[in-house]
């Protein structure tokens, strides 16, 4: 319930005080369970140390580092698509070897 803002529960009649509170109180605490380690890790980071750049550090305001978190994306993004449009005219024509079709 609160990873959707307490609309689960399909064809449950939830507007009674005792849902309305419930699902209140599960809201909150999902939401918070969530955000308070997420600022605790914020928080440790502001107090480590700075340190110079040196010969391996990427700095992130210029063209180079666009240029691979593009091409970063651009992979991941193939990667994320290339099984389904690679397999799926296999299937087909394995399919249409068999002498089915796909439905």
């Amino acid at each position: 319930m609160s990873n959707n803002n307490g609309s689960a529960f399909a064809g449950l009649n939830g507007n009674t005080p005792f849902y309305n509170i419930v699902g209140a109180a599960v809201m909150l605490a999902g939401r918070f369970w969530v955000a308070i380690p997420a600022l605790a890790i914020a928080g440790s980071l502001v107090g480590k140390r700075q340190w110079p750049a040196s010969a391996g550090t990427l700095p992130t305001h210029t063209w180079q580092f666009v240029l691979w978190l593009a091409a970063v994306l651009i992979i991941v993004g193939t990667l994320s698509f290339l099984p389904a449009l690679a397999l799926g005219p296999l299937v087909e024509h394995l399919l249409m070897d068999a002498g089915t079709t796909f439905k």
